[in-house]
């Protein structure tokens, strides 16, 4: 019996706690961006539009080639940033370009 409620206490005690951590990585969008171009000297790099049955998101890339740093961001229709990926190392990969005339 002790087993099952120390067990349903700690998974019920980590829902109650996702929440807020996943909310810190959150805010408006035009502070989230100023925050990346103050403190990490990112711009953004890429974007698109992610669809679903119920919403739409907007995906963006934003990245520094002087300090190496990325960040990937969500923001929904109502101008909610979130942060989902940060990194290091960051590198740009030029698609190569066929010959003209070559077949496809």
């Amino acid at each position: 019996m002790f087993k099952r409620l120390m067990t349903a206490g700690l998974l019920f005690g980590m829902a109650a706690t996702a929440p807020p951590a996943y909310a810190a990585n959150c805010a408006l969008r035009d502070t989230v961006v100023n925050r990346l171009q103050s403190q990490f000297s990112e711009t953004l790099t890429a974007g698109g539009l992610q669809a679903s049955a119920t919403t739409q998101t907007v995906i963006e890339v934003w990245a520094s080639q002087e300090t190496g740093t990325f960040t990937v961001i969500l923001t929904n229709p109502q101008g909610v940033s979130c942060v989902v990926a940060a990194g290091t190392d960051f590198f740009n990969q030029k698609a190569e370009q066929m010959p003209k005339g070559a077949p496809s």
